[in-house]
């Protein structure tokens, strides 16, 4: 019986080390409205997860939990429960929002490039990190720009504007900055609803071959891109996590009725 309880408590521990983001009943508001409630969630590290629900749901609160984003509104906070990074209670006194934010990387809905030439889009995260050297700053600019397949696109203009490039490359230069400060966790809020079907399809593709470096969480209203790219999916509906699977069987098994309601489109 002992060995029993012992193998199990080694499982439980292996399983917690090998846990990227750990979500342990969180309870999230902003101000008296509680928009999570009781979420538990464990990422594995490579995974690729999709977020999908109604808008307002509560799929954005919980992914800008991961790195701290909600800190900066006013009156929004965890009031109960714990999400651990690496281990991390990432609420703890001793963690530092600005490293937690470099470590998990952001990509937002509307791509975001800063008012510089692309080569400095890219240096920045790294700049701030303390990076001088000439030549290593180029090698990860060069780098991170292959990582976001947009090097080919952008070597001849590194020194132009960021803004001469198209929505969809915007987009993949945001991946770049986010990616050139090496972070474990790359957080994606709807990246692509704001791009063309072309665009789309080069995001996707980018997503699937950051898998080898990057742990990713991506909020998505298509589902058809859910189905896509990622290995599970969390369906959440007015603030709860409704059900979550591996992608295959959350869309062609569903355990719960709100979510074969909601993936075969008779809601949201």
């Amino acid at each position: 019986m002992h060995d029993m309880v012992q193998t199990e408590k080694n499982a439980e521990k292996a399983e917690k080390d090998t846990t990227v983001i750990d979500v342990d009943g969180v309870d999230f508001c902003y101000g008296k409205a509680r928009a999570l409630k009781g979420i538990d969630l464990k990422v594995q590290p490579r995974e690729i997860v999709a977020f999908i629900g109604p808008s307002g749901c509560g799929k954005s609160t919980l992914l800008r939990c991961f790195n701290r984003m909600n800190d900066l509104v006013p009156g929004a906070r965890v009031t109960k429960g714990t999400i651990h990074v690496n281990g991390s209670e990432i609420h703890s006194p001793e963690v530092d929002p600005v490293e937690l934010r470099r470590r998990v990387g952001m990509v937002f809905q509307k791509s975001n490039p800063f008012p510089r030439s692309i080569f400095e889009n890219v240096a920045y995260g790294p700049r701030l990190s303390g990076v001088e050297d000439t030549d290593e700053l180029e090698e990860i600019v060069v780098s991170a720009l292959k990582g976001s397949a947009l090097w080919e696109e952008a070597k001849d203009r590194l020194h132009e504007s960021a803004f001469g490039l198209s929505g969809g490359q915007q987009q993949r230069l945001c991946i770049a900055r986010a990616i050139a400060v090496k972070p474990e966790i790359l957080l994606m809020d709807e990246p692509c609803s704001a791009l063309d079907p072309i665009a789309t399809a080069k995001v996707e593709e980018l997503i699937l071959g950051l898998r080898k470096e990057f742990t990713i969480v991506i909020v998505t209203h298509n589902m058809q891109q859910a189905t896509r790219v990622s290995d599970k999916t969390a369906f959440f509906y007015l603030g709860e996590l409704v059900e979550f699977d591996v992608t295959s069987s959350i869309f062609s098994n569903p355990k719960c009725r709100e979510t074969e309601d909601y993936i075969s489109g008779r809601f949201g």
